[in-house]
């Protein structure tokens, strides 16, 4: 029987920050599996070598359910974004051995494919709205079907989801040595917001699917009010229309509007989204691979969606690591209630370091048949780009008082 005979955390910043876990067995079996929490990933990578790699030396691989509930419950201090993506990243290291030493893509263990590929969605924006329609312009080029739009509001240079420089830039939120403040006047955003919406439909039609993140920065009545204004641009999903602490305050939100919701970013377990997904109180659950307990728990998640006719639509920025995207697309091409993907190209450094198979054709994601995840790490280059301290920015409203990001 193969055990574990080493697991090493490995932090690198190829253009932002990553935590990656190394799991190698005694047969020589290696396999990947994503820590990166967005500015916290230094909490993450010492609860993985301070407390999780020593229990993980000498146990089965292949026993991954079991191995999971050992870290989950065995801590007694259960959940939170810390221990989840913690423990996410050993399940999805595990997955990737099983692959290996099966000589099949995770995709098949998980029961094969449902589809050929996962339709994912750009993400345009601007400075203002010519800008965001140049942005919309050029994604659609590219191929892609669904297209997340963004513009910053007047007076509030600090509007969620908009590049600085050029529209082809990366788009990087975490910033600095400290987190920046930025001002934040949620009527401005409520006048503007539909107005620029609008303005896409009306240059580019319906011909696409069209997404809006309003990133949990209204109240149930704010995210009422916006989510009817929007009912005629036909939005895919208005995204985190309110923070997600009190599930029942989204009823408020569906009484009030037929606009689709999706949350779940920020989402660890599935008691976080459980009256949410069984009242049917949103459309699509956002939780990730990274950070939901990996492959594991977030299966269980989508299956409980499917019952409930909710689709999944996984987060998918650039604070995931190309591992967690193709641990994303393996799970995503196998569930029958698959929505969309959310997809952030990484900074081209970032492929030096990590490299992986997954192909974007034809505005979808395919992941290889290579066994396992399909994903490679070079160590070598990651010991090029040491850590970069980074923090998300700090929204204030008009009178000063912090707001929510």
């Amino acid at each position: 029987m193969a055990t574990i005979t080493e697991a090493k955390v490995i932090v690198t910043s190829p253009g932002r920050n990553f935590v990656t876990l190394k799991v190698t067995t005694s047969d020589g079996v290696t396999g990947l599996g994503d820590a990166t929490l967005n500015g916290r990933e230094l909490a993450v990578a010492s609860y993985l070598e301070d407390h999780l790699v020593p229990l993980l030396i000498g146990r089965d691989p292949a026993r991954i359910e079991d191995t999971w509930h050992y870290l989950y419950k065995g801590a007694y201090w259960r959940r939170g974004p810390v221990t989840m993506t913690a423990i996410s990243a050993v399940d999805t290291a595990l997955w990737d051995i099983k692959g290996k030493v099966a000589g099949l893509p995770v995709y098949d263990l998980l029961g094969g494919k449902a589809r050929e590929g996962a339709m994912v969605y750009g993400h345009a924006s601007g400075g203002d709205v010519p800008e965001l329609l140049e942005d919309v312009a050029r994604f659609q080029e590219m191929g892609y079907r669904a297209i997340r739009a963004q513009a910053a509001v007047p007076g509030s240079p600090g509007t969620y989801g908009i590049r600085h420089g050029t529209v082809a830039t990366v788009y990087e939120p975490a910033t600095g040595a400290l987190p920046e403040e930025q001002p934040w006047s949620t009527e401005a955003y409520l006048d503007f917001a539909p107005r620029y919406l609008e303005a896409v439909r009306e240059r580019f039609g319906f011909g696409f699917h069209l997404l809006h993140d309003v990133h949990h920065r209204l109240s149930p009545t704010e995210a009422g009010r916006l989510g009817r204004s929007l009912e005629e641009v036909r939005l895919f999903w208005m995204e985190d229309p309110t923070p997600a602490e009190l599930q029942e305050s989204f009823r408020q939100i569906r009484r009030s509007t037929t606009t689709p919701i999706a949350v779940g970013e920020v989402f660890n377990s599935i008691w976080d989204c459980q009256q949410l997904i069984t009242e049917r109180l949103i459309d699509y659950i956002r939780a990730s691979v990274g950070h939901a307990g990996g492959i594991t728990h977030l299966r269980r998640i989508f299956h409980l969606a499917e019952l409930y006719q909710v689709r999944t639509g996984s987060h998918g920025a650039t604070d995931l690591s190309p591992v967690s995207m193709s641990a994303a697309v393996h799970l995503d091409v196998t569930v029958p209630n698959f929505g969309i993907q959310e997809y952030m190209a990484h900074d081209p450094l970032t492929h030096e370091v990590f490299r992986p198979s997954y192909e974007l054709r034809d505005g979808a994601l395919h992941p290889s048949a290579a066994p396992g995840l399909g994903i490679e790490l070079d160590e070598e280059a990651a010991a090029r780009f040491p850590y970069d301290p980074k923090y998300l920015p700090v929204s204030r409203r008009t009178d000063g008082s912090v707001h929510d990001w």
